[in-house]
């Protein structure tokens, strides 16, 4: 079993991320109080910290011919659960940072991935390998 992480952002608009997590990405929520909400982020804890002041930053890296936004985070899922997210997030016209594909296409490390961002511009890429040996391939 892989150790689940912990991580924890920053949100202005408790309430609409709360939503999003909840609704859009069926995170189970968890403990909350008028400043933070907990959830299971697929079998991790992420937890929504409210702060006022938080000023999302616009940096990115090239990487295989996109801008991929930097930070950001997310899950590996099956290549299965990746095409069932990318479906519910097309159904409710979720606008893509980085459309779902395939990168690194015929190459080691071939992977599904898609990035968009939550309701306060912190971005997430949820990927997927066909061959899961293939996450730290060289």
């Amino acid at each position: 079993m892989i150790q689940p992480f912990h991580i924890a952002i920053p949100v202005q608009n408790l309430e609409k991320c709360r939503t999003f997590y909840r609704d859009i990405l069926n995170c189970k929520e968890g403990r909350s109080s008028d400043h933070w909400v907990d959830f299971d982020f697929f079998g991790h804890q992420l937890v929504i910290h409210q702060k006022d002041d938080f000023i999302a930053q616009k940096i990115s890296n090239p990487v295989d011919g996109h801008d991929i936004p930097v930070p950001h985070f997310g899950v590996v899922l099956t290549w299965e659960g990746w095409d069932l997210l990318s479906e519910r997030l097309k159904a409710v016209n979720t606008k893509f940072v980085i459309e779902p594909g395939i990168r690194f296409q015929g190459k080691v490390g071939e992977q599904a991935t898609m990035f968009f961002n939550d309701p306060e511009n912190n971005a997430l890429e949820f990927k997927a390998f066909k061959d899961i040996s293939q996450l730290f391939a060289k």
